[in-house]
């Protein structure tokens, strides 16, 4: 097991400048995993997950040893798990979303994410076409940047594991951008 570094050792010990590094290194990428995960209850947004995460990682962080990097894929181990209550928990509601016609007036949504990033609803179709562990892989290791070995701890996956949904995925991603390319009609989700 990895000693804990500097920057791990000192958040342990409560300093707030140690955990403001660990979060401007691991927020953002926490919440656009959520965001990429398959959906959970509709009433439980990827930021209210990502607030949940960093409170349970707080509350059991003096049981965690290892580099801040290492951190990344303990936190978003609890993320993950996170996730899956949430979506336990809708399954037990049976939650619907409401018509939008509905809810009254439609009024514009405000800048984010959607706005900066034109392409952002083809990204979410294509990942949705990909088996949940391929979606999961490449979510964590394309779009979040995350590194294999981390997003293996993260996915409570093996790095071989991680490897062949990467490359499953990624052949049926390619297939999706050139119609030429033709992924392996055998191959079964990962």
């Amino acid at each position: 097991m990895t000693a804990d570094d500097a920057v791990v050792a000192a958040a342990k010990q409560g300093d707030p400048d140690a955990w403001r590094e660990l979060y401007r290194a691991h927020a953002g990428r926490l919440v656009v995993w959520l965001e990429h995960r398959s959906p959970a209850d509709s009433t439980q947004a990827a930021e209210d997950l990502a607030a949940e995460t960093w409170l349970t990682a707080a509350s059991k962080l003096a049981d965690f040893t290892g580099t801040s990097s290492d951190f990344g894929g303990w936190l978003f181990g609890i993320a993950r798990k996170r996730a899956a209550n949430a979506r336990r928990t809708t399954g037990r509601r049976q939650t619907q979303p409401v018509e939008s016609d509905v809810l009254g007036a439609y009024t514009p949504p405000l800048a984010g994410p959607d706005t900066t990033v034109p392409a952002r609803h083809w990204v979410v179709d294509a990942l949705a076409q990909l088996s949940p562990r391929e979606r999961d892989v490449i979510a964590c290791i394309e779009v979040v940047g995350m590194e294999p070995s981390d997003a293996a701890r993260a996915l409570g996956l093996s790095a071989v594991a991680v490897r062949v949904a990467r490359h499953r995925g990624l052949k049926r991603l390619r297939a999706l951008l050139d119609p030429t390319v033709s992924p392996d009609v055998n191959m079964r989700p990962a």
